[in-house]
């Protein structure tokens, strides 16, 4: 298998992570207070976005072996991290 392919997989494997996450965060805030639910369920429509873009861009580049070397490269660089970040921030308000 290529170099390529292997990358693909790994931020596949990574996508789907994530949505696992994702949903372990929807269980939580549903146990939350009405307040903390509204919060928290906007943090995690800017996850299921922000996940929802990798997707559509690591299926976009997939054909395009060029421009996909370069966004599997670094990851996609600073979109991988916002999405790592948002994760950090969601899952600091359920220890508030």
């Amino acid at each position: 298998m290529s170099d390529k392919k292997l990358k693909e997989q790994k931020k596949q494997a990574q996508l789907d992570e994530w949505k696992a996450e994702v949903d372990k965060l929807k269980a939580k805030a549903s146990g939350a207070s009405a307040d903390a639910q509204l919060e928290l369920n906007k943090e995690i429509e800017a996850l299921e976005a922000k996940i929802a873009e990798r997707k559509a861009k690591l299926d976009e580049v997939a054909d395009d072996s060029k421009e996909a070397g370069e966004v599997l490269k670094d990851g996609g660089g600073s979109a991988w991290n916002s999405i790592k970040s948002a994760f950090r921030n969601a899952a600091g308000k359920f220890k508030k």
